[in-house]
């Protein structure tokens, strides 16, 4: 396909008016096409803690997080597996082209008898026959090796609670990136509205510059000036509707919704401000609740693990056995019969793998220690500059209240001079714009506190709700 060539410039044989007028002219759905009108239904009314359950049921990140829950669940079944005897059964049937016989000669048992010859003559005796069939059902019973798979269950045991840390932070992580999501749609659609009525006020305006113009009071210039504000508002709210159509497809995704479902959230979402311990508690809290921490301190038990089935290498294996076994065409053995007793093995020389095999357990051990130790200052630290940025938000938003305050009691006087002529049109909307501004910076500033906030729930294992 011929990529279509865009001039970078308008040409100046079109006059600007009518470039302005066809701009304005297109709806603001060509710009703002987000997916196929099949796939978009009637909105889904969705409130914040709804939209988390729904999350939590149906996200596919949380169901991979569980599958590998049940995924080391399994390994640790296998693991504990090997304590219990292993029954077998061998079965075999065979055909023997050659057999061994026992030959008697003529008279080899007459000596010291009168009876003449015995035997008569040369006597073959054949040992068993030339198709035999053997089957036995055995029991092996693992004994020293039980230190070694005790350890193998203990390495099985972290990697399980390993996965289950890590799904309950993925819990936490998407409940987080629900809220993100969440307020990111309130506030897109109220920075929608404040575009709307930016535009609103660039509109009058250009209306009041294009009749001063007329009259003769004002330049040209100034007239043009306030007809590239105009298109630059009306680029804003373009813009706004395609955040939020992208808002909403990735809203879809989370809550493992059809793709192109649309919304009307819960204007009052963001509630009261979660509770949060304080500093000096968040930052013994974290060091026993963290998921940083909790998951380093499997990975320690783990090379624990595997330093002691290095050191249980050393020993001899010793199998206890006991079978149960039918015959038939071998010589000298019963048709059926039982065995019992013991195995023993052990590795009298393997080049040194096993004393590689300690050293670098030990060398394991020590870096998982030494990554818990980091992973200790490092969440100390983010506990410390989360709390930081709580309380430099906390003062935004009391700036951004005060702001606003202003700006609605800006609006109030301004309407009051219009309603006696003494204000003009524009000015009124200039006004009204700038308090729903004012009311976005607040919105802005919650939402921004509010994901501190959960940032440090989540590091302290907890659920945002």
């Amino acid at each position: 396909m011929t990529a279509t060539r865009y001039p970078t410039r308008l040409s100046r044989t079109i006059p600007f008016a009518s470039v302005t007028a066809l701009i304005l002219a297109v709806p603001l759905g060509v710009y703002a096409q987000g997916v196929a009108p099949e796939l978009a239904g009637s909105p889904v009314h969705l409130t914040l803690p709804a939209a988390i359950d729904m999350a939590i049921a149906h996200n596919h990140k949380l169901e991979m997080a569980r599958l590998s829950i049940h995924d080391s669940e399994e390994q640790r079944r296998i693991a504990e597996y090997h304590f219990y005897p292993a029954i077998k059964n061998q079965s075999a049937v065979l055909h023997l082209t050659e057999l061994e016989g026992i030959v008697v000669p003529a008279g080899a048992l007459s000596r010291g008898t009168s009876a003449g010859l015995i035997p008569a003559g040369t006597l073959r005796i054949d040992q068993g026959s030339a198709t035999t069939y053997t089957s036995g059902t055995g029991l092996e019973q693992p004994l020293t090796q039980i230190f070694k798979i005790h350890a193998g269950v203990k390495a099985a045991d972290a990697d399980l609670n390993t996965a289950k840390i890590q799904a309950g932070d993925a819990e936490n992580g998407i409940a987080v990136e629900v809220h993100q999501l969440y307020y990111s749609y309130l506030i897109e659609q109220l920075n929608g509205s404040t575009a709307e009525d930016a535009l609103k006020a660039s509109t009058i305006g250009e209306e009041e510059n294009q009749k001063g113009v007329q009259e003769g009071r004002l330049l040209t210039d100034v007239e043009l000036g306030s007809r590239a504000d105009l298109l630059d508002k009306r680029r804003s709210v373009l813009v706004s509707e395609l955040n939020l159509d992208d808002l909403a497809l990735r809203l879809d995704d989370t809550l493992g919704l059809p793709l192109g479902t649309k919304f009307v959230l819960d204007p009052d979402a963001l509630g009261e401000m979660p509770v949060l311990p304080s500093r000096t508690e968040a930052i013994e809290e974290v060091l026993q609740k963290s998921p940083l921490v909790l998951t380093s301190r499997q990975g320690v038990e783990k090379a624990k693990a595997g330093l002691a089935a290095a050191h249980d290498a050393y020993i001899p294996n010793i199998t206890g056995l006991a079978r149960y076994s039918y015959q038939s065409g071998l010589p000298f053995l019963q048709h059926n019969f039982g065995t019992f007793g013991a195995s023993f093995s052990y590795d009298l020389f393997d080049g040194g793998a096993r004393e590689a095999n300690l050293r670098d357990a030990r060398i394991k051990l020590s870096m998982a220690q030494t990554q818990l130790a980091q992973t200790q200052n490092d969440v100390r630290i983010q506990i410390a500059a989360a709390y930081d940025k709580v309380e430099q938000l906390q003062e935004l938003l009391k700036v951004s209240q005060l702001m606003l305050e202003t700006r609605d009691e800006s609006y109030r006087i301004q309407s009051q001079r219009a309603q006696v002529n003494a204000e003009l049109a524009s000015g009124v909307a200039a006004a009204h714009a700038a308090a729903t501004a004012a009311k976005l910076s607040v919105l802005n500033a919650q939402l921004n506190l509010y994901l501190a906030q959960d940032a440090i729930k989540r590091m302290l294992g907890e659920m945002p709700r």
